[in-house]
C-alpha cells in the first residue's frame, strides 16, 4: 500500500522550467477555483452563502460540505502539492457534474467554465504536481 501511495505521489517532468510552469499552473487554477467558487459557498464576498445544486439527491449537509471542500480544501492541497492526484478527484466530481448534468442543456458559453476547470484538473491529475511539491519532497529517495 505504501508503494502504491508513493507511486501516486511521484512526478518528474524533467526540466526545471517544466516543473516551475506546472507549479504556476497548479497555483493559478487552484487559487481561481477558491476565489471564484469556493468563497461564495462560505458566504464570503456575497450577501449570502451559495446554495449548491444537488442533482443526486444527497443529504443537503453532505452535498454542501463535499462541494465546499472540493472548492476550498482540495485546491489548497493542490497548491502545496500534497496528495495532488487524489485531491483532484473531488474537484473533478464537482466540475464534471456541473458540465455533464447541471449545464448539459446550456449554451457553450455557460458550459465552458466547468469544462475548463475539468480539463485543467485532469491535466494536473495526469502529470502530477511536479518537482516543486510536498509530494516530491516526501517521496524523494
Amino acid at each position: 500500500m505504501k508503494k502504491i501511495l508513493f507511486h501516486l505521489m511521484q512526478s518528474n517532468l524533467g526540466s526545471n522550467l517544466n516543473n516551475f510552469t506546472l507549479l504556476l499552473f497548479r497555483v493559478a487554477i487552484s487559487a481561481e477555483l477558491i476565489v471564484a467558487h469556493g468563497l461564495k459557498k462560505l458566504g464570503i464576498g456575497v450577501t449570502s452563502a451559495e446554495i449548491v445544486p444537488n442533482p443526486f439527491g444527497l443529504p443537503e449537509v453532505l452535498n454542501q460540505v463535499f462541494a465546499t471542500s472540493a472548492n476550498i480544501i482540495m485546491p489548497l492541497f493542490i497548491v502545496v502539492g500534497l496528495f495532488t492526484r487524489l485531491a483532484t478527484l473531488p474537484i473533478l466530481a464537482v466540475t464534471l457534474t456541473g458540465y455533464f448534468i447541471l449545464h448539459f442543456n446550456d449554451t457553450i458559453a455557460i458550459k465552458d467554465v466547468p469544462f475548463m476547470y475539468s480539463v485543467s484538473f485532469i491535466l494536473i491529475a495526469l502529470l502530477g504536481p511536479g518537482k516543486y511539491s510536498l509530494d516530491n519532497y516526501f517521496t524523494k529517495k
